[in-house]
């Protein structure tokens, strides 16, 4: 099985403090790792796994359902809380799905969350169609690439396997479910011109969550994944304040080597 370029995990060992970043449904790390390596080159420990079925091809997909890519991110934060005093959760579109969760999930052990456009619901008609519809058929159009910065891409998958939207669409139901169990601190950053996820979903998690403290963030230059758009450096630099302010020792303890 051979991975997309770009689409690779990375993980960097730097200090006592954490960094857990989740990719978007079909897309994969490469959208988050000039934000892995901004954290990184401050000293961070960061992993940003590549999730079951994505980076490779959309048939690979097609076999995986939303327990496989929660369990990496499972797998991921309790190896994180092994070695750091502090764990941060950060996650893109679907990947903010699964911050939520562990966050819900995990109370304690997830010391904040930052996440930006996310999603936890499925939205059109076409979504209503999923339960006969991917019975009679395999895929649908792609997600990837809804960037506003010309010259930006996202490494993902043209076709979604509707077997796996079916899936998405349980593992919303369920972080919806679960949001008034966060508690912790969350920064939540959004596009308000997003062609994917609509701003109902970033007022819904604002609505629910049971966190006391919360920062709101507009991206104005950014479409879906600002995390590869105009906004990018904004995103990263508002993530490291957060997580400065919450576990002080952030960039006092020098970086490491890895990668």
């Amino acid at each position: 099985m051979t991975v997309l370029p770009g689409a690779e995990p990375f993980r960097h060992d730097g200090g006592g403090t954490g960094v857990l970043l989740c990719h978007g449904f079909t897309g994969s790390p490469q959208s988050l790792r000039p934000w892995a390596d901004f954290l990184a080159a401050r000293g961070l420990t960061v992993s940003l796994p590549l999730l079951p079925g994505h980076g490779t091809r959309w048939q690979d997909m097609e076999s995986t359902g939303w327990q496989d890519w929660y369990a990496e991110v499972d797998r991921e934060l309790h190896a994180l809380r092994d070695r750091c005093a502090r764990v941060f959760v950060l996650g893109l579109s679907m990947g903010g799905a699964l911050a939520l969760r562990l966050a819900a999930q995990h109370g304690d052990a997830v010391s904040g969350i930052v996440v930006v456009n996310p999603a936890i619901a499925l939205h059109g008609a076409a979504s209503k169609a999923l339960p006969v519809a991917r019975h009679l058929v395999r895929t649908t159009k792609g997600l990837v690439g809804d960037i506003a910065k010309e010259g930006a891409f996202e490494v993902g998958y043209e076709r979604v396997p509707l077997r796996a939207a079916y899936s998405l669409g349980h593992l919303f139901k369920v972080v919806d479910a679960d949001l008034p169990q966060v508690t912790q601190p969350l920064v939540l950053l959004h596009s308000p011109e997003d062609h994917v996820v609509p701003p109902s979903d970033s007022a819904r998690v604002l609505g629910r969550v049971s966190s006391t403290d919360v920062t709101e963030i507009l991206l104005e230059q950014s479409y879906h994944v600002a995390t590869l758009d105009h906004d990018a450096d904004r995103i990263f630099e508002e993530s490291l304040a957060f997580i400065g302010r919450l576990a002080p020792s952030v960039g006092k303890e020098g970086t490491a080597t890895g990668g």
